[in-house]
């Protein structure tokens, strides 16, 4: 199995995170229901996640996907042997 280096992972899932991006801002064009916008944003400083959101309900999912962050990061540093 070949191994793709840790640059060329960081590339890769940047990539695919752009492409996301770009699918779900056209899917929700395509949707023109009478819909409430409802948003947030993460900044991750060091370990510690600071969490922006319009709702509670955004701001709780963005602290479950900061924490799986988090701990990816954590098992992505323990595997390259940074720890």
């Amino acid at each position: 199995m070949p191994y793709l280096s840790p640059v060329t992972l960081g590339v890769i899932l940047i990539i695919a995170g752009v492409l996301l991006a770009l699918f779900v801002v056209i899917l929700s064009i395509a949707k023109t229901d009478n819909v409430k916008a409802r948003g947030g944003a993460v900044v991750i400083v060091g370990p510690f996640p600071i969490i922006f959101g319009s709702d509670r309900e955004s701001a709780k999912v963005l602290l479950v996907l900061s924490i799986v962050l988090v701990a990816a990061l954590i098992v992505l540093l323990l595997l390259q042997g940074y720890f």
